[in-house]
């Protein structure tokens, strides 16, 4: 798949991309890059979909995604290609906590999303009746994984329960904010899913995957971070689509996008009526399911059944002396069966050099909370999100101080779930939209919701548009394994 710098194949002369996410304006600034007039537009007041600067203090914070998985090419590039090189930044810290029994414990190593290859890989996080039981799965009877299953499910059938609730399932909430017992292993831990279609053990799947790792390491970060914050992407990425002469129109959500007789489009977005060669719909399934609902209505109706987790990050800004009770570390994850309220803490201040020096009297903690189905936590006022955070850390942590400023950020609606047939029913959109020339679909209800998911899917929509349809097939086959970037991301 195409990640950065070379392009190749042709674009349509008109573009209109609906949708200035991430996945929007990477596609918009490949299509620029590959000669196309391209016309952006959102719904929204303001582009970058669930990347968010803010500030809290005096001091730059993210408000929504905080790093970047850089084992991709995707993101980095992008990065790079927007005049942010220069402020890419590694974690300070890697050493995250899981809270669990009612005390911090390191976060095993030797694990691949949870799922662990030898038991002394999460001794201290699973009980001994839990490591008895993760030896013994060797000897177990293989189980089939078919075409897809749910990670929870599997992995609980051959290493119990409490290896899914303990840590894959904390894990993996951190990235969809969803339930292990439904998530689509195929689609989520692509990998693993293929290599324990491989093997009879999980844990020697597993092993075989850490093996592979090590005969071919990769050197550098795992994740990147930007100075100032990951939210400084889109804007950045805007201002690269503008000084090309790209347009885009915030406060311009589209009403109809219909064919036209000659093969052109026709976009009526307020009021006023665009007519292109192609559109590329970035926009969340809901929205794409409304847009493609009268020209392609298979489509739509599978966009209809993608659902979808919403959550909340709670930013607290503490005096340094009032925060000597933070432990060491980027923070921590807790596992929903400990029945805590917060799902994860980044102490913020330690996991990024840039957060720590805007204002060295200020530390900055991030919780989270929110998971698929639940309702109730986010109906709550934003000031008892924060005393609700205020207890949990507290109990963590001993850090009691009152805080200097709080924030609270709602992502309604902000996360796809990815449950088990994901796969399948990504396969059947695309066929339904590759029988309209000129059309193509991208962002994170497809096939990643990290970064460089997102982008790539960008990329492989713009490939599509110009013929070549060698991306959106390796996408579809292989989905971007979005990997947890620490505690509370």
């Amino acid at each position: 798949m195409s990640g950065t710098g070379t392009e190749t194949g042709a674009a349509p002369a008109r573009v209109v991309v609906i949708g200035a996410g991430i996945a929007g304006l990477a596609a918009a600034h490949r299509l620029l890059r590959r000669g196309a007039r391209v016309t952006v537009l959102e719904a929204g007041d303001r582009v970058g979909g669930k990347l968010l600067p803010g500030e809290i203090a005096g001091v730059r914070v993210d408000l929504g995604a905080e790093s970047l998985l850089a084992r991709r090419p995707e993101a980095v590039g992008l990065a790079r290609e927007a005049g942010l090189g220069d402020r890419l930044q590694p974690p300070a810290t890697a050493s995250a906590s899981i809270w669990t029994r009612g005390a911090l414990r390191p976060m095993p190593k030797g694990h691949v999303m949870g799922v662990p290859g030898t038991a002394s890989a999460v001794a201290g996080v699973i009980s001994d009746e839990g490591l008895e039981r993760i030896e013994r799965e060797a000897a177990l009877p293989r189980t089939e994984v078919g075409d897809d299953v749910a990670v929870g499910t599997y992995v609980a059938e051959r290493l119990g329960r409490e290896v899914v609730d303990r840590l894959v399932e904390p894990l993996l909430g951190g990235v969809y904010a969803g339930d292990a017992y439904r998530i689509s292993m195929r689609s989520a831990v692509p990998q693993l899913f293929e290599a324990a279609r491989r093997h009879d053990s999980l844990t020697e799947a597993v092993r075989s995957l850490q093996a592979g790792a090590a005969a071919a390491p990769q050197t550098g970060p795992v994740f990147m971070g930007i100075e100032g914050g990951v939210g400084r992407l889109p804007l950045a990425v805007a201002d690269a689509v503008r000084a090309r002469g790209g347009e885009i129109l915030t406060g311009t959500p589209v009403t109809e996008l219909r064919r036209e007789a000659g093969e052109t489009w026709r976009i009526v977005a307020g009021d006023r009526v665009l007519h292109t060669d192609a559109v590329v719909v970035a926009t969340p399934a809901p929205a794409a399911a409304a847009l493609l609902a009268a020209e392609s209505p298979g489509a739509a109706a599978e966009l209809r059944q993608i659902e979808y987790a919403s959550m909340a990050l709670i930013t607290l800004a503490y005096r340094r002396a009032d925060a000597a009770a933070l432990p060491e570390g980027s923070g921590f994850l807790v596992p929903p069966v400990d029945g805590r309220t917060i799902k994860a803490a980044t102490f913020a201040s330690r996991k990024w050099g840039w957060i720590a020096d805007e204002d060295p009297d200020v530390v900055v903690v991030r919780t989270s909370v929110g998971r698929y189905g639940e309702t109730e936590i986010l109906g709550r006022e934003d000031a008892e999100l924060v005393e609700l955070s205020r207890h949990d850390l507290r109990e963590a942590t001993g850090l009691d101080a009152a805080p200097l400023k709080t924030r609270v950020t709602r992502w309604s609606d902000g996360l796809p779930q990815y449950p088990v047939g994901h796969r399948a029913r990504v396969v059947r959109v695309r066929e339904h939209v590759a029988k309209l020339p000129g059309l193509a679909v991208c962002g994170a209800a497809y096939d990643g919701v990290g970064v460089p998911a997102c982008i790539a899917s960008a990329y492989a929509a713009v490939d599509q548009l110009g013929g070549d349809l060698r991306a959106v097939r390796q996408l579809t086959a292989h989905p971007v394994q979005s990997l947890h970037g620490g505690a509370g991301e």
